[in-house]
């Protein structure tokens, strides 16, 4: 299978010093992340009551180290959904990086690609984040509708997102934004899969960081098997 092929040679390549440059910005960005959720959501703990009335049991004291093991913990469980729209948005800004080691690579007839330049790579990521946060909170009205099958639904929808967003963006890096586009549907299902299977691994520590990489450089990939077919 074509993807599985995308997908190894990705894999060979992740000791290019360009992939581990990536990698070592996107474990200190998450990480520092994390912390300032963390820490914000210990400060708003300190707010909340001591004490709440439960029905049977009358007034009952909570501890504030209680109260704030509670709302990181939560922050750290949100943070298993939140790692999809972030760990994307941190790639997208080193997108240009990741893509040009494969090309110089494995297609250096077209690796002097100018690229998008920084601020624009910061708006894409700003812009992509939206887009898949907001997607997720309309969303979630359909996943707590869709029960057993919430997972299945939140996998398929990001997939489709991220699938979506990284075809285009590496197309767009030789192909005016309409010709892009025009690949990405051409091909939309195998953009589809391959950004299901980033999806999954994506929710899991340390592999999330290692994921976008690997998505980023199979989805370069893709994207030049495609254009070689026409």
């Amino acid at each position: 299978m074509a993807l599985i092929s995308d997908f190894l040679k990705a894999l060979a390549q992740m000791g290019d010093r360009r992939f581990l440059g990536v990698l070592a910005t996107s474990l200190a960005l998450t990480i520092a992340l994390l912390i300032a959720f963390a820490a914000g959501a210990g400060w708003i703990a300190g707010f909340l009551p001591a004490t709440i009335d439960l029905p049977l049991a009358g007034e009952v004291s909570l501890p504030v180290a209680g109260l704030q093991g509670l709302a990181v913990g939560a922050v750290l469980l949100g943070s298993t959904f939140l790692m999809v729209p972030v760990a994307a948005a941190f790639v997208n800004l080193f997108l240009e990086r990741i893509a040009d080691a494969v090309e110089r690579k494995y297609y250096p007839e077209v690796a002097d690609t100018p690229g998008t330049g920084l601020l624009a790579s910061m708006l894409s990521a700003l812009k992509f984040t939206a887009v898949v946060i907001g997607v997720n909170l309309v969303g979630l009205v359909v996943y707590l509708l869709a029960g057993p099958l919430a997972p299945f639904v939140f996998i398929a929808v990001n997939g489709y997102l991220l699938g979506r967003e990284y075809f285009q963006l590496v197309a767009e890096r030789h192909l005016a934004p309409r010709e892009a586009e025009a690949l990405r549907r051409r091909n939309w299902l195998s953009a589809w899969v391959a950004g299901t299977l980033m999806t999954v691994p994506l929710m899991i520590p340390v592999l999330n960081l290692i994921i976008p990489v690997l998505g980023v450089a199979t989805f370069t990939h893709q994207v030049h098997r495609a254009r070689a077919r026409g």
